[in-house]
């Protein structure tokens, strides 16, 4: 096997795995009778790392999609209660997006059906191999060897 077909295996095999890894999150999601899309997950995350409530625009350009798209998703997650739109206090034709209680709590769930999934997932691995991937895995994201 060629350097090259090795390599279009290995991210055949990626793809896969992500596969199994979103199918087995959305179960879990499901089983909590959780509904919320991949994309509005990952608006919910985002708003949860900002210090502040963020704007529309700081949102939609660390997701890096146009601001529609980020209306959108507010619309959804607003309509089930998970996020809120609050006026700028220094800024009053600016409005920022803050989480409620019931998105924090979602937050919670996602985090939970994640570490669910990846645990069945990884089932197979011993600790020791779970290390090793992980070390490879941080090599790929980061572009840089964790050993140095």
């Amino acid at each position: 096997m060629t350097t090259s077909d090795a390599d279009g295996l290995l991210a055949e095999q990626l793809l896969r795995l992500t596969r199994r890894l979103h199918r087995s999150q959305k179960r879990q999601l499901e089983s909590a009778d959780i509904a919320i899309t991949p994309a509005q997950s990952r608006l919910l995350r985002t708003v949860a790392h900002y210090d502040r409530p963020p704007r529309m625009a700081d949102l939609a350009e660390r997701l890096e999609v146009v601001p529609r798209a980020v209306t959108s998703l507010v619309d959804g997650l607003e309509a089930g209660g998970r996020v809120r739109r609050v006026p700028d206090p220094t800024n009053r034709r600016v409005t920022r997006i803050e989480l409620t209680d019931t998105g924090r709590a979602t937050l919670r769930s996602l985090r939970d059906a994640r570490r669910a999934a990846a645990e069945d997932v990884l089932a197979p691995l011993t600790a020791e191999q779970r290390e090793v991937l992980g070390g490879l895995l941080s090599t790929l994201v980061d572009g840089t060897d964790p050993r140095c």
